[in-house]
C-alpha cells in the first residue's frame, strides 16, 4: 500500500501559517461524510481542511492494505489543504469543493502525479499537465487524495492490473468491486476518499458504484471533456462522477462539466448545463408524476455458466423492490418496453477497432513516453495476465488505425450506434418517458478468482447511444452484497436524471457504510 509523504516547501509552510494548527478533526466523524457536512464543520471552525486530509490518509493507512484499492496516494495533498485553509480565513470557500479530498482513477492525467492507467509500464509516466477534469476539479477547491486501481488500460470489469493487483469488493473482500473503476468505487465505499471519479467506456462508473452501494453518473457524451483521460475507445469514454450520495455526485459533476476547445465533442454540452447547476435539480419529490419504462429484456442471465439462477434472482426482486418503491414515491412505471435487439445491441461495439488507435495517441502526447504503442507495452511481458491475455486473444492490435475511415465492419457499427440512440430516444419521446429502468448486472458479485462475466452488464445502452445514465443503491440481497439500479434518460437530460435519482434516493435511503470499515479508534 502506498504512503503518504510531505514535502512541503517553505512558501507552502507561509502559506500554512495563518491556519489554526490545534484545529482536532476527531469530534468529525469522516464516515459517510457529505460534501456539505464537511463545508458546516469547516465554517463552524470545527475542522481544518489539513486534519480533514489527515483523518482520510490514516483511513488509507489503516484500511487499504484490505481492499487493495489505492495506488498512489498524493505526496502535496497536505500542502494543499494548507494552502485551502490559509484561502478560508482570507476569503472563504474558494469554491464549491473547497478542501474536498478526492479520489481520482488512475487514468486521469495529473501533472504533479504518476498517470499509469495501472501499468507497470507507465509507473513513473508523470503527464506534462492535468486532465481538463482534474483541472475543473481543482479549480472549485477539491484537494487530490490519491490515486485508485483500475482494470489495466481500463479493459475490463474485475480491477486487476500489473501495478496494483486485484481489488476487493468493500462489502465482501472475497467478491469482485466489478470495473474498470473499481478501485475508486471500493474506495468511496469504505470512506477512504469524500468523492471520486471514474471514467466509463461500458460500465465503469455504473456496474462498480452498483456493487459497491454508491451512486455514479455516465454523462451525455460532449458533456464532459476527455482530454487528459488515458483512452479506451474514443467514440464511447467519458469521465463521470462516483459518489455515496446523489448530492454529492450532482456536486461532482457540476465541477467537472465545461467547453474544452481541445475536445470538440464538448462544443455540443455548451448551452446544455441547467443554470444553478445539478445541485439546483436536487428534488426530494422529483419522482411525483414521473413515468418510467422497464426494459424486461435486461432482467435475468444471459448466461446459464455466469452465476446460479438464484444468485441472479435474488439481484432481480432487489430491483424490483426498487422498481415499487419508484412507484410508491409517486412515478408511472410503464412495464415492460422494449428497447433494441441485445444481440443488434452487441454487434455495434467498436471498442477493438479503437483501443489501440487511441492509447498510441495518448503515448505519442507524452513529453518521454516509456513506450511507443500497446503493442509494445504487450510485447514487454509487464501487463497483469488477465488483461494481456485478452488482448492477445483478440483483432486489437491487428487493426491498422490508418485505414479506419474505410474500414466496411467499422463503419457498419458506427451507424448502429447512431440507429440504436435515435431508436431509443423515440421510445423516450413516444412512449412519454423520463427515464429506463433496470439492473447494471443481471447477477451479483463474483467470487475471486472467478472473473466478472461481460456478459451479465447492462451497460450497452448508455454506452452506444451516448445517452446519460445514473446508477443508485436499490439495496442488498439476502445474503448483504450491495445491487444497483440505474436509470437513463434523454440526451442531456441529466438535470431530470437528478431530480428522479434525489426523489428516489430519499423514499429508499439504501446507502450503507460496510461494516469492515468503520470509524478509527
Amino acid at each position: 500500500m502506498p504512503t503518504p509523504t510531505d514535502d512541503s516547501s517553505a512558501e507552502d509552510n507561509d502559506l500554512s501559517a495563518d491556519t489554526d494548527p490545534s484545529t482536532d478533526s476527531a469530534a468529525f466523524d469522516v464516515v459517510e461524510a457529505t460534501v456539505a457536512e464537511i463545508h458546516d464543520a469547516i465554517e463552524n471552525r470545527d475542522l481544518t481542511v489539513r486534519s480533514l486530509v489527515e483523518a482520510y490518509l490514516a483511513r488509507i493507512e489503516a484500511y487499504d492494505a484490505d481492499l487493495n484499492a489505492i495506488l498512489t496516494v498524493n505526496p502535496g495533498a497536505r500542502d494543499r489543504a494548507d494552502r485551502l485553509d490559509s484561502a478560508f480565513e482570507s476569503e472563504g470557500f474558494v469554491g464549491p469543493l473547497h478542501g474536498v479530498p478526492i479520489v481520482l482513477k488512475d487514468n486521469h492525467d495529473t501533472g504533479d502525479m504518476p498517470t499509469t492507467a495501472g501499468s507497470k509500464a507507465l509507473e513513473e509516466s508523470v503527464p506534462p499537465r492535468d486532465a481538463f477534469v482534474v483541472s475543473q476539479l481543482r479549480e472549485a477547491g477539491g484537494v487530490v487524495l490519491a490515486k485508485a486501481n483500475l482494470q489495466e488500460f481500463s479493459f475490463g470489469v474485475d480491477t486487476i492490473s500489473s501495478l496494483g493487483g486485484e481489488t476487493s469488493n468493500a462489502y465482501a473482500l472475497d467478491r469482485r468491486p466489478s470495473g474498470s473503476s473499481g478501485g475508486t468505487a471500493a474506495a468511496i465505499a469504505a470512506n477512504l476518499g469524500a468523492i471520486g471519479t471514474g471514467s466509463d467506456t461500458c460500465s465503469s462508473v455504473r456496474s462498480p458504484p452498483a456493487f459497491n452501494n454508491l451512486v455514479g453518473v455516465r454523462p451525455t457524451r460532449g458533456l464532459v471533456s476527455r482530454t487528459g483521460i488515458v483512452p479506451l475507445s474514443e467514440t464511447q469514454d467519458t469521465a463521470g462522477p462516483i459518489a455515496r450520495t446523489v448530492a454529492d455526485a450532482a456536486l461532482t459533476l457540476d465541477a467537472m462539466v465545461g467547453y474544452d476547445p481541445e475536445d470538440p465533442v464538448t462544443a455540443n454540452g455548451v448551452g446544455n448545463v441547467p443554470e444553478g447547476g445539478y445541485v439546483a435539480h436536487l428534488d426530494e419529490d422529483g419522482l411525483d408524476g414521473a413515468r418510467i419504462g422497464v426494459v424486461r429484456e435486461f432482467f435475468g442471465r444471459s448466461d446459464d455458466e455466469s452465476a446460479t439462477e438464484a444468485e441472479a434472482e435474488r439481484v432481480t426482486a432487489t430491483v424490483e423492490d426498487a422498481i415499487a418503491e419508484m412507484d410508491a414515491a409517486g412515478a408511472t412505471v410503464v412495464d415492460p418496453v422494449e428497447v433494441t435487439d441485445t444481440d443488434f445491441l452487441d454487434s455495434a461495439r467498436v471498442l477493438p477497432y479503437e483501443f489501440a488507435r487511441d492509447f498510441d495517441r495518448y503515448l505519442a502526447g507524452l513529453d518521454d513516453p516509456p513506450y511507443d504503442s500497446l503493442a509494445d507495452i504487450v510485447a514487454s511481458g509487464q501487463v497483469a495476465e488477465a488483461v494481456g491475455s485478452r488482448i492477445e486473444g483478440s483483432e486489437i492490435l491487428d487493426t491498422d488505425p490508418e485505414t479506419l475511415d474505410e474500414n466496411a465492419e467499422y463503419l457498419r457499427k458506427l451507424d448502429r450506434r447512431r440507429r440504436i440512440a435515435d431508436e431509443t430516444t423515440a421510445l423516450l419521446v413516444e412512449r412519454d418517458l423520463d427515464a429506463l429502468v433496470y439492473p447494471p448486472s443481471a447477477i451479483p458479485p463474483v467470487e475471486m478468482p472467478a472473473r466478472q462475466p461481460f456478459s451479465e452488464l447492462r451497460c450497452e445502452l448508455a454506452a452506444h447511444t451516448g445517452l446519460p445514465a445514473v446508477v443508485l443503491q436499490a439495496g442488498f440481497t439476502d445474503d448483504g452484497l450491495p445491487v444497483g439500479v440505474e436509470l437513463l434518460g434523454r440526451k442531456f437530460a441529466e438535470p431530470r436524471l437528478f431530480e428522479l435519482a434525489y426523489g428516489y434516493e430519499q423514499a429508499s435511503d439504501h446507502r450503507r457504510p460496510p461494516e469492515r470499515f468503520g470509524k478509527l479508534a
